[in-house]
């Protein structure tokens, strides 16, 4: 029993990190939380299959870490119909002809704007919510009126993992291998010591050096990626990770060029973000995902979910997958994602555990090969080491990639 508790006390302070992280507040400090990070991480790799924890315990840890930002935040984030975090005040429509757009000025939304995704085929106009309304009845009523037209809100998006602990470390070297095809990141921005050879901000205060998005540039960077182009979603906006921001970045990463984009972020299922990311994969961009830290009996993990995007869940030491990790509709493949020691935003050394520091591993390989999505696929296949059962499973998916990257 005490080790159950022992067990969400400390995954409650992982869960909360990345989201004060994400609005720019100072970690919440649990009794002893150093301390109780520290054991929970050693108590994990030690006791096995006593270390699960209940479905539950899992998502109530998830709820209120999503209450406290709502919380902290009135005006500017609101639940939506789904019962998700989303911006509040607008709603989009996707594809609505005049007429539509005429009924919902009507029904008391103003039209904010009509705008097209640079980079994408993705046209949208965005909708201001009568002042009577909250969100999620704002988005029921167009949905009631406009049953023909899509209708999206702007959900937002959380980081998959944990900044983790200082070590007294001076960092990792490289892994040696030397990957020259264009990788961006869908994350917060760098720390200073970092030199993404480009780099956007697409929320407000951004580009904002951050924890999470300095962890994913620096396991690009030991995984030999030469070429990293950072889009920041984040900045020092309450509700930054949105739909929409991160659908920005996909046409700026598209449209420059870029081959592979690894997303360390999750949400719900978003109709906007859904259309973007099927737009950069008939450019020929490869997206990677985490499938999230919320457990397995989490609702199924965004962007990993969507159609044709790899999506990566995490192994410890072991070899053995994270109690923590969520799911997607599809699990494609694990890498290391417990234990990893990177370069926070201040430029120290750093611990860092969660399915977010697997992604950047299996995006650096995919980035290594050449051709269309099935060749890199086949591949990333070729040199996955099959673990758990044999062949796909839902636990390692179509097997282990990068199983030495580990700095």
């Amino acid at each position: 029993m005490r080790l159950r508790y022992l067990l969400i006390a400390g995954l409650l302070a992982i869960a909360i990190r990345p989201a004060m992280a994400q609005v720019g507040l100072p970690p919440v400090r649990l009794p002893a939380l150093d301390s109780i990070t520290e054991t929970i991480g050693n108590t994990l790799d030690d006791a096995g299959a006593e270390t699960v924890r209940t479905a539950r315990d899992m998502l109530r840890i998830r709820e209120i870490r999503r209450a406290k930002l709502m919380r902290d935040h009135p005006g500017q984030i609101e639940r939506d119909a789904n019962g998700d975090l989303a911006r509040a005040g607008e709603l989009f429509l996707l594809d609505a002809a005049p007429a539509e757009i005429d009924a919902a000025r009507q029904a008391g939304f103003t039209v904010i704007g009509h705008e097209q995704i640079e980079g994408l085929a993705v046209d949208l106009v965005r909708l201001g919510i009568p002042e009577n309304l909250s969100l999620k009845e704002a988005e029921m009523a167009l949905g009631r009126l406009l049953p023909d037209t899509t209708v999206s809100v702007d959900t937002l998006h959380f980081p998959a993992g944990d900044a983790g602990k200082r070590v007294p470390t001076t960092g990792s070297s490289s892994s040696a291998r030397s990957v020259r095809t264009p990788v961006g990141i869908i994350d917060g921005a760098p720390g200073r010591h970092a030199r993404p050879s480009a780099m956007r901000g697409f929320a407000r205060g951004a580009p904002q050096p951050s924890h999470h998005g300095s962890a994913i540039v620096s396991l690009l960077d030991y995984a030999g990626v030469q070429d990293i182009r950072v889009a920041d979603v984040y900045g020092t906006d309450p509700a930054g990770g949105n739909a929409m921001a991160i659908a920005k970045a996909l046409g700026w990463l598209t449209q420059t060029g870029t081959k592979v984009i690894a997303i360390s972020l999750v949400g719900p299922r978003n109709a906007l973000l859904e259309r973007a990311i099927a737009s950069a994969q008939k450019h020929g961009v490869i997206i990677v995902a985490a499938v999230g830290n919320d457990g397995p009996a989490a609702p199924p993990a965004y962007p990993a979910s969507y159609r044709g995007v790899l999506a990566v869940t995490a192994v410890d030491g072991r070899n053995r997958a994270l109690i923590e990790a969520g799911k997607a509709d599809h699990l494609d493949y694990a890498a290391p994602g417990a234990d990893l020691r990177v370069r926070n935003a201040d430029g120290k050394a750093t611990r860092v555990r969660g399915t977010s520091f697997a992604v950047p591993l299996v995006a650096a390989r995919a980035a290594a090969h050449r051709g269309e999505i099935s060749q890199i696929i086949t591949h990333l296949d070729e040199e996955a080491d099959d673990l758990g059962e044999r062949g796909p499973d839902r636990v390692y998916g179509r097997g282990l990639v990068c199983g030495r990257c580990r700095p």
